[in-house]
């Protein structure tokens, strides 16, 4: 029987180490940079957080699903009912810019839905996580459960939208739109989904190109304060270990 509790403890303490591998680079100053396929960035950052969280997990006798692991077979992972997804490093652009908005992701996938995530900011220090015991903050020295939110009218006025001043799609220009006097709020990687984790924000439309380790351990940590992760054009939550791991657009709410 999978016991979330002991999964929970090794989680952090990966996330844990991988925040100090990236810290490491981050002073250097020395990231190593370079492009992948995709024309996304890759720093050194990435890869050491890579290692140490893989060889870490490798203790739950798991499988890993990351980022920046190796391809795994749809045919091979199809079987798996229990594994990790990571992303070693989510917001890598925002890493390269310095502005401290970067995550480690840790996420337990259960039979398509993530119930157990680990979401760290290794700038602050901040520390979400989240089982089957609720969501929770650990900020310095201090660690609180975050409270469940209520429902969301979206027709109500001032809605909190996370959104990007710089970079709106037509979508989500689209959806702003049909909200009565929005204010926008946001920031990079997974922390858009912690600013609703936190009750800083009301809605996040995200229409954009998200990959499943983008969004696992945050998913699993705002379903424990009540929120949803609709599929763009569904009453559906995301799910995850498609066979195309690329996300389809979506409304966290």
């Amino acid at each position: 029987m999978i016991e979330y509790q002991s999964l929970l403890s090794i989680a952090l303490a990966a996330a844990e180490r991988a925040c100090q591998e990236i810290l490491t680079v981050y002073n250097s100053g020395d990231f190593q940079a370079e492009v992948k396929g995709d024309n996304s960035p890759l720093t050194i950052a990435d890869k050491r957080a890579h290692s140490v969280i893989a060889s870490i997990l490798e203790s739950t006798n798991l499988p890993v699903l990351s980022e920046e692991g190796k391809t795994v077979p749809y045919e091979e992972r199809n079987d798996w009912e229990y594994f990790w997804m990571v992303d070693p490093l989510d917001g890598t652009k925002e890493f390269l810019k310095r502005n401290g908005e970067f995550t480690v992701n840790i996420a337990l996938i259960h039979s398509g839905r993530p119930v157990l995530g680990v979401v760290a900011v290794p700038v602050t220090g901040d520390v979400y996580y989240a089982s089957d015991e609720g969501a929770f903050l650990r900020r310095g020295r201090t660690e609180k459960k975050l409270s469940h939110r209520g429902r969301i009218d979206l027709q109500q006025a001032g809605l909190r939208v996370v959104a990007s001043r710089s970079h709106l799609n037509e979508d989500t220009q689209q959806f702003i739109n049909s909200l009565q006097r929005p204010s926008l709020v946001s920031s990079g990687s997974s922390l858009k989904f912690m600013l609703l984790a936190e009750g800083s924000a009301d809605v996040y439309p995200r229409f954009a190109p998200t990959m499943e380790w983008d969004t696992a351990a945050a998913h699993a940590i705002v379903n424990a304060v009540g929120l949803k992760v609709i599929r763009q054009g569904s009453q559906e939550e995301l799910v995850y270990n498609k066979m195309d791991l690329l996300n389809p657009g979506f409304v966290v709410c």
